[in-house]
Formats: structure tokens, C-alpha cells, sequence
């Protein structure tokens, strides 16, 4: 349950920026901060007095760093907390390993620039509220699960339980489709789903809710435990068979028939559904080139992009998988495509690859052997 007045702890080096992030929040209805350190030390210190219910956290501090305080915070008191990110390569690899560890969310600090009161007065309140009252330990079991299922399959040839599709050439799922969206907690639920899912598969194209310069590191650590082929897509991109194709941060990606292939379209634009990317703007273009020739999978994070998609997809013929509350790190935008009637059948993250591989085979394997 979220508390009636949400209690932050607000953790960066900067004192123009700590004093900027803890002003915002203190002038948002509902949300105090009891807090304000320089670093992680100083975080730690104040930790069990101040009793936070959120936390927002830099990344690169002196004497103790973000991921070191991070390790600490879930380790004694386990608390949401949102890391504050640089917009830079760097910045976006470690909050990758931030997610990983049991980080439930991120922040891109804003450049000062006109973008600073979106980032501080709209966004940071609306992560804020989304991240109180969530079971971080629920989180960091379903995280050590991830780990120990990875350990395990290092001394398997298989995963347990998993579907062993047919060979079929790269012609035969060519013009097939599957279209994933995802935003809170994406990071690591991509992660498990792509470390786990073989080939052969059809184009598969991914919506994550990520500022520009975090795609292209997510893609390429998606690629780096993946027998797929993961990028960010490129204006132009032509779906392939086995190759993933991850929408740019702050870009709309839609798809396009070209002859007998369908390309990329990369477009700046007005958010949609809140977001942009929006998984609403990508699952309508793909049911419309695809029709039932399309797997939408909708999975955990905030809000509602994604269930008008996913019923655009469903209207056209095609099947949609929504991800589980129990393995969710946030049950929103799946919640809502289910309650509103937009899932076909829900999953839990552990079985996704197996799931998603029995679809392939069920609707398209057969046909594409002749059986």
C-alpha cells in the first residue's frame, strides 16, 4: 500500500542538483523529504532515522558510489530506490548494473536546460509515487531467481522446460512478427527473456521506456548474453528472422511494408500514451502489417502505453501474451491490457522464453514445414 505522505531520501553530490530534485519533490502534494546527503555515507548514516519510503540516488559520488550504496541500502533496509543517472555511455552502463542489483527505477539528469522542470516536476514525482509501497523484497527474490536459473543453465545444454522448436529457415518466419513492450523494470526482465530464447524466431521489435542514450547500451548488453541478434534499430532496419530490433530512447519506432520486406521507421514526435517511445504507436504498426501474423507481449512497468496495442493486435487476429503480477517488478501497463480485456494469456517471467517459443510453433513452425 502506498503511504498517505511518501517519505524520500534525496542522495547526490551535487548541492545544486540535490537542492533542485528535493525542492521539486517537497512541493509535490503527498511527498516530504526527510533527507539530503552528499553521499553515499552520508546516506547510510541517516537511513534508519530518516526512514524513507523512496530514495533517489546518484550514481558517481565520492567516498562511496552509487552501485556500492545501493548494495548496502538492500542489503540493511530494503527501500525502492530510483537511481539519478548522467546522460552519458557510462552513466547508462552502471545504472544497467543498478537494475540488475535490485534498483527499481532511473532518472536521467536533466541538462539545466528547458527539459529540467518536465524531468524534475513531472517525471521524478510520477516515478516517486509508482516506486512507494512496492515489495522490494519481492523484487531481489525474483532477481536472485534470475541468478541462479543463469548458474544453473551454464552447466545444462538446455534450459529445463524448454520448448525445442523445429529447424525452419529464415524465409519461413520472415513475414511473421513479435512485438514486445516494457518500461519499469525492463532492463532486467529483458535480460531474462533474451538470455533464455532460441533461435529460430521471427523479427521480434521492442518498445522500452529509455531516454536516448540508454538504448543503445541496453541493446548492446541484451546482445552480449543473447543467441539473438539485439541493436538499436536505425532508420531503414529491415526485420530479419533472429535479430531484435530495440526503439531509439526519445523516438517513436513504426514499421513499414517495403515490397516484400518491412523496414524501420524512426520518427521524433509528440509522446503517445505518455511516452516516447510509445508501445501503443510500434503494436499498431505491426498489426496493421502483420495482422495475424503477429505475438504481442506486454510486460511489466508503469502506466497504460501498450493495452490499446495490444487490442490492435488482438482486433487484427494476432495473439497477445501479458506478463504476470507476480513477477512483475510493477503490474501497470500488463494490468491494465488484462483487466481490459487486450491479453490472451498472462506468464510468468521465468517461463516467458518457453511460452513465446510454443507460440511460434503453434501458430507458424507447422505451416512453415508443411505439417
Amino acid at each position: 500500500m502506498v503511504p498517505k505522505e511518501i517519505r524520500v531520501l534525496v542522495v547526490d553530490d551535487s548541492a545544486v542538483l540535490r537542492s533542485i530534485i528535493a525542492d521539486s519533490i517537497g512541493a509535490t502534494d503527498g511527498m516530504t523529504v526527510v533527507g539530503k546527503a552528499g553521499d553515499g555515507r552520508q546516506a547510510l548514516a541517516m537511513l534508519d532515522s530518516a526512514r524513507p519510503d523512496v530514495i533517489t540516488l546518484d550514481i558517481q559520488m565520492p567516498n562511496m558510489d552509487g552501485l556500492a550504496t545501493l548494495d548496502v541500502i538492500l542489503a540493511r533496509r530494503p527501500t525502492p530506490v530510483i537511481m539519478v543517472s548522467s546522460l552519458t555511455k557510462l552513466g547508462a552502463k552502471i545504472t544497467m548494473d543498478a537494475l540488475d542489483r535490485g534498483a527499481l527505477d532511473y532518472l536521467a539528469k536533466p541538462d539545466y536546460g528547458a527539459k529540467t522542470k518536465a524531468v524534475l516536476q513531472e517525471e521524478l514525482p510520477r516515478k516517486i509515487r509508482g516506486a512507494a509501497g512496492i515489495d522490494v523484497q519481492r523484487i531481489l527474490r525474483i532477481r536472485q531467481e534470475r541468478i541462479q536459473r543463469r548458474a544453473a543453465r551454464t552447466q545444462q545444454k538446455s534450459i529445463p522446460g524448454e520448448i525445442e522448436i523445429p529447424p525452419a529457415g529464415p524465409a519461413e518466419l520472415a513475414d511473421k512478427c513479435i512485438a514486445i513492450g516494457i518500461s519499469t523494470g525492463g532492463p532486467p526482465a529483458l535480460a531474462s527473456l533474451f538470455e533464455s530464447l532460441r533461435p529460430p524466431m521471427p523479427p521480434i521489435v521492442v518498445v522500452q521506456h529509455m531516454p536516448a542514450s540508454f538504448t543503445k547500451p541496453l541493446a548492446w548488453r541484451l546482445d552480449s548474453l543473447s543467441q539473438l541478434s539485439i541493436k538499436e534499430a536505425a532508420q531503414g532496419d529491415l526485420l530479419k528472422p533472429n535479430q531484435v530490433l530495440i526503439a531509439p530512447g526519445g523516438k517513436h519506432l513504426r514499421l513499414r511494408r517495403l515490397g516484400m520486406s518491412t523496414k524501420a521507421v524512426i520518427r521524433d514526435g509528440e509522446p503517445v500514451s505518455g511516452h516516447k517511445p510509445s508501445v501503443d504507436v510500434l503494436m499498431a504498426s505491426v498489426a496493421e502489417i502483420f495482422g495475424d501474423d503477429c505475438l504481442g507481449v506486454i510486460m511489466t512497468g508503469m502506466g497504460r502505453d501498450g493495452s490499446d496495442g495490444c487490442g490492435a493486435i488482438r482486433t487484427k487476429g494476432g495473439y497477445v501474451l501479458g506478463q504476470d503480477q507476480d513477477t512483475s517488478d510493477v503490474y501497470g501497463m500488463n494490468k491494465v491490457a488484462h483487466v481490459e480485456g487486450n491479453v490472451d494469456r498472462q506468464f510468468g517471467l521465468n517461463e516467458a522464453a518457453t511460452v513465446i517459443a510454443r507460440e511460434v510453433r503453434r501458430r507458424w513452425i507447422p505451416v512453415a514445414l508443411g505439417q
